[in-house]
């Protein structure tokens, strides 16, 4: 009965056995699989370790290379901000140096063409650009260099419109007398009472040149002693008319230029003798001209001595043919 029953629980407990043994193994597997992972895991981080560690470093690299960009760009943006400071102050200089070589080179010109005996050839350049200034009152009048009467004597200029001025816009040029501020008026007479003439050339040889005079107004403020840079302009508004000098080819204007001549006459001159004494060849020296306006006025004087000699002879002679008859 005994041993019946051990060879019943024989089965059972080889059952058991293998149960055992495979719940061993499977054990073992699984206890492989998680060592492996566990392994493998530990691997992972380590490796994830060294890769923050690596990242780490590189992030505090490049946050350093940026703070370092950073710092570059700002020392490069105070660098331009100087740049542009010295750059504005430069053109600023450059824009003084041009201005006053500018006004250099006009002083200088106006030095050179500097008349000391009352008499202004006034060379004008660039007329049609003028005109169109003046048509379009971007700058309606211009002035000429300053001449003398002498080397202590007056200072003068003209002024002229090339448009017109007043009533005579549009119509004709005005053409003034500008009375200036000199170093020696303490020594001169004022009012200013002397004839003024204008002459514009007539560039064809032909002699037609445009001439007008006018003698001053004592009374004027014009003509007193002048108490700033310039006095009051004065002279003849309606010089000549812009038909003539608007012409095409005229004979007032040559290769866009023309020139004025202003005359003071110190000396009374006569009426008759203005238009013989502006149309003298200015290329003469004034000595020149004067000796030829005085022999120019003695032969006057002298035709009109023979004249009154004739006309009294043949009133004479006709008398006495009455008388005789």
């Amino acid at each position: 009965m005994h041993d019946e029953r051990k060879i019943i629980d024989l089965p059972s407990k080889v059952t058991t056995a293998l149960s055992t043994t495979l719940v061993t193994d499977e054990y073992n597997a699984q206890q492989e699989y998680i060592n492996e992972m566990v392994n493998t895991l530990s691997d992972g981080i380590v490796t994830l370790n060294d890769d923050l560690q690596r990242l780490s470093s590189e992030s505090l690299q490049q946050s350093q290379l940026i703070e370092m960009t950073s710092q570059s760009l700002t020392q490069l943006k105070t660098s331009c901000e100087e740049s542009n400071v010295g750059l504005n102050a430069f053109n600023t200089n450059m824009s003084i140096l041009q201005q006053d070589y500018f006004s250099l080179k006009h002083k200088i010109e106006e030095t050179q063409s500097i008349s000391y005996d009352g008499i202004l050839i006034w060379k004008i350049t660039n007329i049609q650009e003028k005109m169109i200034d003046a048509q379009s009152e971007r700058q309606v009048s211009i002035y000429s260099p300053p001449f003398y009467s002498s080397l202590t004597g007056y200072k003068m200029c003209a002024r002229l419109y090339l448009y017109g001025d007043g009533n005579a816009r549009r119509t004709h040029i005005s053409l003034f007398f500008v009375l200036m501020r000199g170093l020696h008026d303490s020594l001169l007479k004022f009012p200013f009472t002397h004839k003024v003439t204008f002459c514009l050339f007539d560039q064809t040889g032909e002699q037609q040149h445009i001439i007008d005079s006018f003698r001053p107004d004592p009374k004027s403020s014009s003509f007193q002693k002048p108490r700033c840079d310039m006095n009051i302009a004065s002279g003849i508004p309606k010089f000549v008319s812009l038909d003539k000098i608007q012409q095409q080819n005229n004979r007032y204007i040559k290769e866009n230029t023309m020139f004025i001549k202003v005359m003071v006459d110190f000396e009374n001159l006569p009426k008759t003798m203005i238009p013989f004494a502006v149309g003298l060849n200015p290329g003469l020296p004034t000595y020149c001209q004067q000796r030829m306006i005085q022999q120019e006025i003695e032969r006057r004087v002298q035709l009109q001595s023979q004249k009154k000699l004739t006309s009294n002879a043949v009133t004479t002679n006709s008398n006495l043919s009455i008388s005789n008859q």
